[in-house]
């Protein structure tokens, strides 16, 4: 049996308490309509809104590349750090003796460090499953760029839908990029558990309060509100039909 003191319980529960309740306000419940991810979505389909009025539409091929190679950085990180991750198993009696020769008290023995070890692999795992199908989401997502039909010669209702899926299919990329990033920041939180359970509770409140300042309370967050796209893509109709009686 895993020798877990109270407090490792303890910090391990808020751990994922924290990661659990931060996924569902920012992903489920109703305040996810403020936060940067879910405006970003609004931008997205102002953005394919505006590629179907391109005829040539190299800019739009060019944010989707980045977009990729991005998402292909990242998944390539997890794998690194997967791999990291066993090898820190394989070094275990020397992290040990480490930990043992520091000035500051680390209590820990070979069961408890795998544990760790084991429970950050999984993380890793789980955010390179992420990134991955994050990627192809992208490239589907390329594909239906490609397919897009030109505004002014398309039919209102196909070209409607045809916008609304190819920003609909690009937002959930965005999605599983996101889940595979905020693993990647709740991982470093992880790594205060390796010195002391009462560490762990501290950088997780850390991340998570970072991470809540940046979806709901940052100046991208507000430039991404103020913005508007829904109401500058209704504009953007009512002066093209004035323009179209004159």
């Amino acid at each position: 049996m895993i020798p877990f003191s109270l407090l490792d319980y303890v910090a391990l529960f808020w751990y994922i308490a924290f990661w659990l309740t931060f996924a569902y306000v920012v992903d489920h419940s109703h305040l996810r309509h403020h936060n940067l991810s879910h405006l970003m979505n609004g931008h997205r389909l102002r953005w394919m809104r505006n590629m179907s009025t391109r005829d040539l539409r190299m800019i739009d091929t060019a944010i989707i590349s980045g977009l990729q190679n991005g998402t292909a950085f990242f998944a390539s990180t997890s794998l690194l750090a997967i791999g990291g991750g066993f090898a820190m198993l394989n070094s275990t009696e020397a992290a040990i003796r480490v930990f043992d020769d520091l000035s500051i008290p680390v209590e820990t023995n070979r069961a408890l460090w795998e544990a760790k070890v084991l429970l950050l692999i999984l993380i890793y795992v789980y955010a390179f499953f992420k990134f991955g199908w994050a990627y192809r989401l992208f490239n589907y997502s390329s594909i239906l760029i490609g397919g897009l039909p030109y505004a002014k010669t398309a039919d209102e209702k196909e070209l409607e839908i045809a916008v609304r899926q190819a920003a609909n299919l690009n937002a959930m990329a965005g999605r599983h990029f996101n889940l595979g990033l905020r693993s990647f920041f709740f991982s470093l939180a992880l790594f205060g558990w390796f010195i002391h359970p009462g560490v762990l509770i501290v950088s997780t409140t850390f991340v998570g309060v970072v991470l809540i300042r940046r979806q709901y309370f940052s100046q991208s967050q507000t430039l991404a509100m103020h913005l508007q796209p829904e109401k500058a893509s209704e504009k953007e109709k009512a002066s093209e039909k004035e323009s179209d009686k004159t």
